[in-house]
């Protein structure tokens, strides 16, 4: 027991002697707070001599004092860099000597500039560049090198107006800086710097007296075909007018059509080779001629009609073709021109149809209906689309006149029964109209007439029997000798009746002052009687 207490004792001790050496504060002051008596019954005393003699080891054995505490003075610590620090060039001043510039003079651009930073600025380099402005001499660069701290220095750059300066005051330059620090950073600045400039002035500056340009143009100014409708296998006559639009004479004009060429353009004229069989006649094809033909020589303003005989492709389809044409010709200077002009023309593909009746019509008679078996057929090597049939005629009343076709297939019909009422006897002319729509989204009309012939009605007689003869037809021989019809049905109703139907005898020296003489009527058979 004695010996654990001792050896926290001396582990105590250890600790104070330590911090007592850690601390300026005297020794004595450590050990006086320790000397704090220990309870008798707990720490032998024994224990307690040992360890005091410990601490009087490690401290010093001087007498304390009161000894003033030593006044503090001012020790000026080392410069040591705070915060971040580089080269800082800025512009303090510019102008320009003439202090306004105008278009087309030089002048010197003056530009002061500050190392504003905290260290110097190396390898310090500046260039020029500007819409308005061109550098002269230098190509725009300035090489400064180093810049030190607070340090100025004063560059200059000629430069002149390149571009007219017309309604401007003031034109920019802009300004670039590159440099380094001590540690190798780079670092660049820009600056815009605004140049006052007369604009209204100008500098008397030598310019080229332009000349004329001598050559000749042939250009196509009009073309046409004597066919109105181009269609797959028409053949046509195709006119055009050639202009020469330049102002020297265009001589030896050769024109192909379909596009080529005659010798190399801009050299020297060979004999003959005229290439014109290499162009596009895919759609189009020359026909009695071939596709090249000599012009002769067109003066400047001159004009030309030119034609070719040409004929549509059955294979063609409708549509829009370019035609290219070619005019070869040799120039003032002898070389070689192809002039290359192109037209279109357009290729159609019409309906063919054929409108007639698909049998016999019936008589037709005035005042009565009669029919009309109407067909459409499709004539064409294409489906054709067909719109409304109309059927009208100005001397008669048509009934069912209207109907919408649709599409026929090649070689396809389409009927239509239809009535007519005319209004008197002759010839009768039926209008038919068929409506439909081209290829290029034009409204167009097939137009057809059909003729028929009108004769007069049949009207029946009435027979009244209390008139004379039955209200019939008089009896007599007409002016030809000859007996009508209704004579021999009137003789067979009165041989009915047992009265004399005998056949009048022709007349023979009848004067003709007498009164004409009527047989007397025999009187009719009894009933029950025939005629004896």
């Amino acid at each position: 027991m004695k010996q654990q207490a001792k050896a926290r004792i001396g582990t105590i001790a250890l600790l104070v002697a330590l911090i007592a050496a850690s601390f300026p504060t005297p020794a004595f002051a450590i050990i006086s707070v320790l000397s704090i008596s220990p309870k008798a019954d707990i720490v032998p005393s024994g224990i307690i001599q040992d360890q005091s003699s410990l601490l009087q080891a490690t401290t010093p054995t001087e007498t304390p004092t009161n000894t003033p505490m030593p006044t503090p003075t001012d020790t000026p610590a080392p410069t040591v860099p705070s915060g971040f620090v580089r080269p800082q060039i800025a512009v303090r001043s510019y102008r320009t000597n003439p202090s306004e510039v105008q278009y087309g003079q030089e002048f010197k651009l003056f530009v002061r500039l500050k190392n504003e930073g905290q260290v110097k600025a190396s390898n310090v380099q500046v260039s020029f560049t500007s819409a308005d402005f061109l550098p002269l001499q230098n190509g725009g660069v300035i090489i400064i090198g180093d810049l030190g701290v607070d340090n100025s220095v004063d560059i200059e750059q000629l430069m002149t107006a390149a571009t007219y300066l017309y309604g401007k005051s003031v034109a920019g330059v802009d300004m670039n800086l590159s440099y380094y620090d001590e540690t190798g950073t780079t670092y660049a600045e820009k600056f815009a710097l605004n140049i006052p400039v007369a604009g209204a002035g100008y500098v008397s500056v030598a310019t080229a007296t332009p000349t004329g340009v001598n050559r000749s143009q042939l250009v196509i100014t009009g073309n046409e075909t004597d066919v109105e409708l181009l269609q797959p296998g028409v053949m046509f006559t195709l006119k055009m007018t050639v202009q020469n639009a330049g102002n020297v004479t265009a001589k030896g004009v050769t024109m192909i059509v379909g596009g080529g060429s005659s010798g190399t353009s801009g050299g020297t004229p060979q004999p003959g080779g005229v290439s014109g069989g290499s162009g596009e006649f895919t759609n189009f094809a020359p026909v009695g001629a071939s596709n090249v033909q000599s012009l002769g020589d067109l003066e400047a303003g001159r004009s030309v009609q030119a034609s070719q005989n040409l004929i549509v492709n059955v294979s063609t389809n409708p549509g829009a073709y370019p035609m290219k044409v070619t005019f070869s010709y040799v120039n003032d200077k002898g070389e070689v021109i192809n002039d290359e002009q192109v037209i279109t023309l357009l290729v159609y593909s019409l309906p063919n149809v054929d409108v007639s009746f698909y049998r016999p019509p019936d008589p037709f008679f005035v005042g009565q209906p009669g029919a009309l078996p109407l067909q459409v057929v499709n004539l064409g090597k294409r489906l054709a689309v067909l719109g409304t049939l109309k059927i009208e005629s100005a001397n008669g009343t048509i009934e069912n006149g209207t109907s919408l076709i649709g599409s026929l297939d090649a070689g396809g019909y389409f009927t239509l029964d239809s009535m007519v009422i005319p209004a008197q006897s002759g010839t009768l002319e039926l209008e038919i109209t068929i409506d439909y729509t081209d290829d290029f989204n034009q409204p167009r009309t097939i137009n057809r007439t059909l003729k028929l012939e009108v004769i007069e009605g049949f009207v029946e007689p009435t027979l009244d029997p209390s008139l004379e003869n039955g209200g019939g037809v008089t009896e007599g021989v007409s002016s030809a000798g000859e007996e009508s019809v209704w004579q021999k049905i009137w003789r067979f109703i009165r041989g009915l009746f047992g009265l004399d139907s005998a056949p009048p005898a022709p007349p023979s020296n009848v004067d003709p002052g007498a009164d004409p003489q009527f047989e007397e009527p025999l009187p009719a058979p009894k009933p029950g009687s025939g005629k004896g």
